[in-house]
């Protein structure tokens, strides 16, 4: 490692832990702030950097950044490999990342401040602010699963509420996600051809039929993504423009946003091993539309405006003195929704996983899972992360966040669970 890429780091780490001084703690979530917090252990943290060396090193991961910060304070940051390995430019610590499905807590914030301001309620009827949601109707999957000339298509039980959207009960589903008849009528449905921004793609998936009934079963998908036109209908702005009146500039998140510069922020962006083709196809995709603000998947940040973000949700949603969601929005963003009594089945698409509720664009560890020994974590636990290995969780009883920016769609669900790991093992008991 180079003087002058040591000395970023810790350059990028002062401004870390400036950031988070001036953050007023909070006891909202009941986290603890006492001496029985155990601190992580030195010698077990080197085993995420010795992990990590060896991924880059064995040319299974182009690179990465590492975050954790406990207290308010980062007690481990550290950029591995490169950004680029066909330019060997190096990983720093304000690399950008593409951060796909880690967009959707931070428009589900956004949705929650409506809710707060009374714009909005997790009640409302979707077609109330989309109306072409009053005339969908629910596939009923044909006998022979391919023969979509045999599917037949039948009224909701109930019409798709924000609250669905939300916590995806939509039957708003992912093209690659579900029965082959409802992934191939996705595909026929051309989602992603020419130019569109929100109202127009939106428009295009309320002519398919949804995967399940609302409310029956959770399944991942653009749900999120009719949320932000959802926004969008609401303000009057695009979601862009709320989201960086909102919450980027109060924030700080001087980096995050939807569409980069492309001379004087795209050689920041961290790309795929050459490869990764499924994800290069995907940021194809993404980076072809500028114009489609995707509160799903389209927004580009780094560890360090994460990191806030993620800090105000571990203060209850609070940061610098500023209040971004009252204490009742953010417990409700942060509670189990599909839980025992909500109706709401799950299968082999739960990504959630063992152990983990979901709340508001957010998983939530309820309870210590069915695995034996349970996965590591805290009851409490707030997490998610996306297609391209990007990960977070915020931990109130350890007043601890952690994050892994990364490009990999090919390694990703090796690489998660692993260092989800070691960082817990760094605070375990010996």
């Amino acid at each position: 490692m180079s003087r002058r890429y040591d000395r970023g780091i810790h350059i990028a780490a002062r401004m870390l832990r400036a950031a988070a001084i001036g953050c007023l703690a909070s006891v909202t979530i009941g986290a603890a702030r006492g001496a029985d917090i155990p601190a992580p252990s030195p010698d077990k943290l080197e085993r995420i950097t010795e992990f990590f060396n060896n991924e880059v090193n064995s040319g299974r991961l182009p690179g990465a950044v590492v975050l954790i910060q406990q207290h308010r304070k980062p007690v481990y940051l550290k950029a591995f490999g490169y950004r680029d390995v066909t330019t060997k430019s190096p990983m720093r610590p304000d690399t950008l990342f593409a951060l796909h499905s880690m967009s959707k807590p931070i428009t589900n914030t956004a949705a929650m401040m409506l809710v707060d301001e009374g714009r909005l309620s997790p009640q409302d009827p979707l077609s109330k602010y989309i109306p072409a949601f009053a005339d969908v109707k629910v596939g009923i999957e044909p006998p022979n699963d391919n023969e979509v000339s045999d599917l037949k298509l039948v009224p909701p039980i109930r019409p798709i509420t924000v609250e669905d959207l939300m916590r995806h009960t939509s039957g708003i589903t992912y093209e690659y996600i579900g029965a082959n008849w409802i992934q191939r009528l996705y595909h026929e449905g051309h989602l992603f051809d020419g130019k569109f921004d929100n109202k127009a793609f939106v428009a295009r998936l309320a002519k398919l039929p949804l995967s399940r009934q609302p409310g029956t079963l959770w399944r991942y998908g653009h749900s999120t993504d009719v949320l932000g036109r959802v926004i969008e209908v609401i303000t009057g702005k695009t979601l862009y423009q709320f989201e960086k009146e909102r919450i980027f500039d109060p924030m700080q998140l001087k980096d995050t946003k939807f569409v980069l510069d492309p001379e004087t922020e795209r050689t920041r962006l961290a790309e795929p091993l050459p490869s990764d083709t499924i994800l290069i196809e995907g940021e194809r995709d993404r980076r072809a539309h500028p114009e489609w603000e995707s509160g799903g998947g389209g927004l580009v940040s780094t560890v360090t405006d994460y990191a806030r973000f993620a800090q105000m949700l571990l203060n209850g949603g609070e940061l610098g003195g500023k209040r971004y969601l009252s204490p009742a929005a953010f417990k409700d963003m942060t509670t189990d929704h599909i839980g025992p009594g909500s109706g709401v089945g799950r299968d082999y698409w739960y990504f959630p996983g063992d152990g983990f509720g979901y709340g508001y664009g957010i998983a939530v560890r309820t309870d210590p899972g069915i695995a034996k020994p349970p996965p590591p974590g805290s009851i409490g636990e707030l997490k998610w992360d996306s297609g391209s290995g990007t990960y977070f969780g915020v931990d109130p009883k350890l007043d601890m966040i952690y994050i892994l920016l990364e490009q990999t769609q090919t390694e990703r669900q090796r690489i998660t669970p692993a260092f989800r790991k070691l960082v817990y093992d760094a605070f375990a008991a010996d």
